[in-house]
């Protein structure tokens, strides 16, 4: 198992010099070797619906789906951060869709459909990519909460911050990039495509985490304010300084633990009530 950064400072190295162009399979290992160091031997195997995933915790159930711009990612690469939310009394799943190229929508969307069809009462949580593959099951299945981390919501143009520089982990060229691999010759207006201009008065209790130097701050700022305005529980934290996906090492990043404790303490919360 390869080692974790110990500070920051040796993150935000190895994420600077690891490079992610090239071919898909090397850019899929220069993620891998990003998220470095995951506790694999801790994680039980399981499958349902006919997907499989990992498993780490005991409680009530968070499904959390892995970010990567539905091309890079694996349950493999979020088990630090699934670790640190079944802190909070959880079991924390993290389910095996398929990827773009090979795969496009909605491939990863039947995947993580069939995966929660076959689960009892869970809560939904996803990092960007995987935020908004919760945000599009949670508007088509009943589920009692979303946990999201910087979804991505919006590719319409609304957003005032996609073009920013400064985030460590994402671009936009790069974002648009992944997002034409995943949903070739969709139209931007699709709500598939940019939940934020979906309907999204069915959805249950919301809680947001977004960084405030990423390029997709506005998308959860605009989606936060649009589900309010839909009648929705939402409520939202932005951390400033950090970039996209900080979340991915709690065990670097005081802020990231901090929250992922605030998205596990949500979903424990929400999955409470559902048992009253």
């Amino acid at each position: 198992m390869t080692t974790r950064p110990d500070t920051e400072a040796d993150l935000r190295g190895l994420i600077r010099d690891t490079a992610m162009d090239g071919d898909i399979p090397e850019r899929r290992d220069g993620f891998r070797r990003i998220a470095s160091g995951q506790p694999e031997a801790m994680a039980e195997r399981v499958e349902r619906g006919g997907v499989s995933a990992l498993a780490v915790g005991e409680g009530p159930e968070l499904v959390w789906f892995h970010g990567g711009g539905y091309v890079f990612g694996a349950p493999e690469t979020h088990l630090v951060l699934a670790t640190a939310l079944a802190r909070q009394g959880l079991r924390v799943l993290l389910p095996r869709y398929r990827l773009a190229p090979e795969a496009p929508w909605p491939a990863m969307l039947e995947d993580a459909r069939a995966f929660v069809a076959a689960s009892g009462p869970v809560v939904l949580g996803g990092d960007s990519a995987g935020g908004h593959l919760a945000l599009a099951v949670a508007r088509r299945t009943r589920v009692e909460g979303l946990a999201l981390a910087s979804p991505n919501t919006d590719r319409t143009g609304q957003s005032s911050t996609r073009g920013r520089d400064g985030d460590l982990m994402n671009d936009d060229a790069t974002d648009a990039e992944l997002a034409r691999m995943a949903m070739p010759g969709m139209p931007p207006d699709d709500p598939d495509v940019s939940p934020l201009v979906a309907d999204l008065s069915g959805l249950p209790p919301l809680h947001l985490e977004a960084a405030g130097a990423e390029i997709l701050l506005d998308d959860s700022l605009l989606l936060a304010r649009a589900a309010a305005l839909a009648g929705v529980d939402v409520r939202l934290r932005v951390t400033p300084g950090q970039f996209h996906m900080f979340q991915l090492w709690p065990d670097v990043l005081p802020r990231g633990d901090e929250s992922l404790a605030r998205l596990g303490a949500f979903a424990r919360d929400a999955l409470a009530r559902d048992t009253r």
